[in-house]
């Protein structure tokens, strides 16, 4: 008897580490490289033990065959990997802000190593992740994608057939979503730079003598610089709140 309870609690565990583990190999702050995985793999294991307790009566029974235990097994890493990638898609809107105000500064060409997103990025683009990803922590953000995560239990039950459609349809909409916001963020530099490559040109025609570049290209950086100062903080609230938003379809009643 207490054999067989031991089993059932190893199974239990084991399904719920499964999706929670593979969500945290991808959400911001923890799913990424600089990361170590030791640290990760503790983490997983401690959420799993905490939420055990309340995910144990949705689990369903153990399988006969070991072919349905690694289906159930497959699914539950299918889902917890969209999962985490959701979340990591949310946060490369500020990669995509980041990649157009780089382009509207010209200073594109400017590559440094990005954690967050594991490449070779823009500074801007490599600025503005890290920022979005400490906002992530500091403001408990991970603790919303984390309430959000013990829902999908509810969503996605384990065992059920996967909605494959329903899943596909929404990882679409929230990468249509993140590109939209990431043009957005930019849009206050998108103005600038139309308006001052405008003037740039009118006053390129009424003083041929001038060399545009020269004087150009260190004005419009400083401009660039001086509106990211200007409106950094909204563009982190608007995030922010975005970030907030892509998870009430797993904790709406």
């Amino acid at each position: 008897m207490l054999e067989q309870m031991i089993g059932v609690n190893i199974f239990l565990f084991l399904l719920v580490f499964t999706r929670i583990g593979a969500a945290l190999m991808w959400l911001p702050g923890v799913g990424t490289a600089y990361v170590p995985t030791n640290i990760r793999l503790a983490a997983a294991v401690l959420i799993s033990f905490a939420m055990l307790p309340t995910l144990a009566p949705r689990m369903p029974t153990a399988p006969d065959s070991p072919s349905a235990l690694t289906l159930l097994i497959a699914g539950e890493v299918l889902i917890g990997s969209l999962f985490g990638i959701i979340g990591r898609v949310a946060l490369a809107a500020l990669h995509t802000a980041g990649t157009f105000i780089a382009l509207f500064a010209s200073i594109a060409n400017a590559f440094v190593t990005d954690p967050v997103a594991e490449q070779q990025s823009s500074t801007v683009s490599g600025f503005l992740s890290i920022l979005g990803a400490t906002l992530v922590v500091a403001t408990d953000l991970h603790e919303v994608s984390l309430r959000a995560l013990a829902a999908s239990y509810d969503l996605f039950v384990p065992g059920a057939p996967l909605m494959v459609g329903d899943l596909g349809d929404a990882f679409a909409r929230q990468v249509g979503a993140s590109f939209a916001l990431g043009l957005q963020l930019s849009a206050p530099f998108l103005i600038a730079s139309m308006i001052y490559y405008v003037g740039l040109g009118i006053l390129g025609r009424l003083m041929p003598a001038l060399h545009v570049f020269f004087f150009g290209l260190p004005a419009q950086i400083m401009l660039q610089v001086w509106l990211m100062v200007a409106v950094v903080s909204g563009m982190m609230v608007v995030f922010a709140e975005y970030y907030r938003s892509i998870w009430s379809m797993f904790l709406a009643p």
